[in-house]
């Protein structure tokens, strides 16, 4: 770290050159250009692609021509810059090398001024960037159809678009990463507690980390309970959502460089809600949600429930259909147990080798997996088709509620597993822990379960089931939290 009084710039340009060609000389994308204003000799940097040489031309250096002043010293020079000039530039000068680095590694093109001992920073950002497009993991028919980008202010302007008032905040603030990476806490000043905020603030300030690539790097630093698998925050790649939990009280976390917003706190029934729950019907609404928390259950408890049927307590099964898995049991040579964690273990694998192989042979390896090699094993007689059946029902049933699907898979194998060791007290015990985890958890303070738990108005209002909007309305207008 260089001392108070090596980091000033120095008074020749030539110095201050040198201390830029000793950083970025060897780099493809730094450019330097001499000219002179006046009697004044002056440098302009900038990083290409981060910012726009012609974009300078266009904006700077043509309107000093118009302007026909003659400076005589950089100081005089500076001062029109930054007090007269209709160039857009920053309203306070560079006076260190390190807010030198920083302006340049943000985009700005920076003029260095001989015999001052100060710079000026030029807005020519021109970043290349992806253009705002549909969400990809978030499928809505309803709604803003647009999704976040890896450019922290043009999510930051989506937000803005929306939620149109001055109540609204967002604060940059810089990670304490090796890249410096920005993050921004985007909330509603009236809304938002103030104690959430500020302990929201202090833990992200705390966090060291080698290198911030996505807002759910910050996940583990502000959960409470280490070894709760619930998250301690929700993620979106919507505008539209992010904008509906700020005006519930929430905080948007936002990264640069990742399309995804971390809100916090967050709730166990938000991951049953999406944006058409309140685009449909009440009554229509409140059936689909209802059935994503059955999907819930089945995907985690289904398979653990049929193997205790079937290997502890064969009586609550009907007879007719105990028959006929009595009758797929005998053809393989597996336990229940072993051929569920199997068949579960295998579905995982083909999920993820589908998900990380090439596009061109994505779909190929999701059909061998699932055709292929499940035909294949039933044939064999490795596994049976109730198995089989049971545990792709499971998998299917997991991905109506994606944003719990790692919680999701590791509740069903610790199912899976008590309730084959132990039978009827291992699935009430693996029960009672996972409500234990829920009903453990409390993000910022506030009950993980609300509304479900302990039953309200607000459990029939916004909760396991949907209101009509006259009476929402009255709720949402005051904030959940």
């Amino acid at each position: 770290m260089p001392q108070q009084g090596e980091d000033k710039l120095a008074w020749d340009l030539q110095s201050n050159k040198a201390f830029l060609q000793t950083r970025f000389g060897n780099s493809l994308d730094y450019y330097s250009k001499d000219l002179k204003m006046g009697c004044v000799s002056c440098c302009i940097t900038l990083f290409t692609g981060l910012s726009s040489p012609e974009k300078l031309t266009v904006m700077a250096l043509s309107i000093l021509e118009q302007e026909k002043k003659t400076f005589r010293h950089g100081a005089q020079l500076c001062r029109y810059l930054l007090t007269q000039s209709r160039i857009p530039t920053e309203s306070t000068p560079v006076t260190t090398k390190t807010a030198l680095v920083e302006r340049l590694a943000n985009g700005l093109a920076v003029l260095l001024i001989d015999g001052c001992p100060c710079a000026v920073a030029l807005s020519t950002q021109e970043m290349p960037q992806r253009s705002v497009s549909n969400p990809g993991g978030e499928g809505n028919m309803h709604g803003p159809q647009e999704a976040f980008t890896e450019l922290l202010r043009n999510n930051v302007s989506l937000l803005r678009r929306q939620f149109r008032t001055d109540t609204f905040v967002a604060e940059l603030h810089i990670a304490h990463t090796h890249a410096k990476t920005e993050y921004c806490l985007c909330y509603d000043k009236q809304r938002a507690p103030a104690d959430t905020v500020r302990a929201l603030r202090r833990r992200l300030e705390q966090v060291e980390l080698p290198v911030l690539l996505d807002s759910s790097y910050f996940a583990s630093f502000i959960k409470q309970d280490k070894l709760n698998l619930f998250p301690a925050a929700a993620y979106t790649e919507r505008p539209a959502t992010a904008c509906a939990r700020i005006c519930e009280g929430k905080v948007a976390v936002l990264v640069s460089g990742s399309p995804f917003a971390m809100i916090v706190p967050s709730f166990f029934s938000e991951h049953f809600e999406s944006l058409d729950d309140y685009s449909s019907g009440a009554v229509f609404a409140g059936m689909i949600r209802l059935l994503k928390y059955i999907a819930f259950l089945l995907s985690v408890f289904g398979p653990g429930l049929y193997v205790m049927a079937l290997t502890y307590a064969p009586e609550i099964i009907p007879v007719r259909l105990l028959a006929t898995l009595a009758q797929a049991e005998a053809q393989t040579p597996l336990s229940p147990m072993l051929e569920m964690l199997a068949v579960t273990l295998l579905l995982e694998i083909v999920r993820e080798a589908g998900l990380r192989a090439p596009k061109a042979i994505s779909h190929t390896v999701s059909l061998v997996g699932a055709l292929i090699i499940g035909e294949t094993a039933v044939s064999a007689g490795i596994v049976s088709i109730p198995v089989l059946t049971m545990a792709a029902a499971a998998t299917v049933a997991t991905l109506a509620v994606p944003s719990l699907y790692e919680q999701s898979i590791l509740f069903r194998f610790a199912v899976i597993l008590l309730t084959g060791i132990f039978g009827v007290p291992g699935f009430a015990c693996s029960a009672l822990l996972i409500l234990a985890m829920a009903c453990g958890s409390d993000p910022f303070g506030y009950d993980y379960l609300y509304p479900l738990m302990p039953p309200c108005k607000a459990t029939v209002r916004d909760g396991f089931v949907r209101t009509i909007w006259t009476s929402l309305a009255r709720s949402k207008g005051e904030g959940r939290l």
